[in-house]
């Protein structure tokens, strides 16, 4: 059997269940937020437009020249499509802080792609999607709406977010004394996630990852490269590169796997890369961070609570 036919799927009841625990994940993040994080976009915006366009703009067309070079399956292309579609992964202010990087504008650009990805995310999909033949005709197998991606995302992403950042505001010490274990939980949940999205398809994904490795791999290099480099074209300085490095290299595998099997079935190349992406983004962020961390960073001094 094809890859571009395996369909991996969880039955209704778990999926609704991982849908909850994604927004509370996002939760989790949001009571590490101030009105002041997205403040900081207009106080210093030069670092943090750097960083989103590299996210949403720069990451995808690269993933899109990627694909043309490779020339995958059309399920995986579509599948590095979504993913080069999602936000930085919740991991990635923890990682930049290990790195040594400008922590502040790492939270601050998770706290503002999280916002855009509501939009941008279901754009991104469709337009690399449809811009490439293979992907173009696989989308056309599926009934998917744009919108209903779009409030799909909201309900995971910007209600969350919403909740939690009032919570934060209305009982700081409630949101201090629950965030920590809310951290907890989004790592655990996370792991126990891939674990049973692979333990629940196992013979498909031993079958096909090998499929996958390689460009995942180019792809997650591609990530972190052009944001470091687009932030040194700029001149930033190393550490806002090292922040904006790894909130492009870090992405939100568990959002693109709901995505996976909420919209497109669980289809089989769509989901491994996603998962694979999940363990290997993972693997290079902490392995970038322990390189960095030996390597001195000028910081510019921060007067403010750390949220990691």
């Amino acid at each position: 059997m094809s890859i571009d036919q395996v369909q991996l799927n969880f039955n209704p009841t778990t999926l609704t269940i991982m849908n909850i625990a994604i927004a509370f994940i996002m939760l989790g993040v949001a009571l590490d937020l101030r009105i002041a994080d997205f403040k900081r976009t207009f106080t210093t915006p030069k670092p943090i437009l750097i960083g989103l366009i590299g996210q949403f703009l720069v990451f995808p067309a690269l993933s899109y020249l990627l694909v043309m070079a490779v020339q995958p399956r059309p399920s995986i292309a579509l599948g590095l499509f979504l993913v080069a579609s999602c936000p930085g992964g919740n991991l990635s202010n923890f990682i930049t802080y290990l790195a040594k990087g400008n922590t502040p504008l790492s939270i601050t650009m998770s706290a503002v792609s999280t916002v855009i990805a509501i939009f941008m995310t279901p754009v991104n999909v469709m337009f690399w999607g449809s811009l490439y033949p293979d992907t173009h005709a696989l989308l056309r197998s599926f009934t998917i709406s744009p919108i209903d991606m779009l409030v799909s995302i909201f309900m995971m992403l910007g209600l969350p977010l919403i909740i939690g950042m009032l919570i934060k505001y209305k009982y700081p010490a409630f949101a201090k004394k629950m965030n920590k274990g809310m951290k907890y939980f989004s790592i655990i949940f996370f792991i126990l996630f891939l674990i049973g999205t692979l333990a629940a398809n196992f013979t498909y994904f031993v079958q096909f990852v090998g499929m996958v490795v390689v460009v995942v791999f180019l792809q997650n290099l591609i990530a972190i490269l052009s944001g470091y480099f687009s932030a040194k074209l700029f001149k930033l300085p190393e550490a806002d590169r090292r922040a904006i490095a790894i909130e492009v290299g870090i992405q939100n595998s568990g959002l693109g796997l709901i995505l996976i099997f909420n919209f497109f079935d669980g289809l089989g190349g769509m989901a491994i890369v996603a998962a694979w992406w999940g363990v290997w983004h993972l693997v290079s962020g902490l392995s970038l961070a322990t390189f960095w961390s030996r390597k001195q960073s000028k910081v510019k001094p921060v007067i403010e609570e750390l949220h990691v």
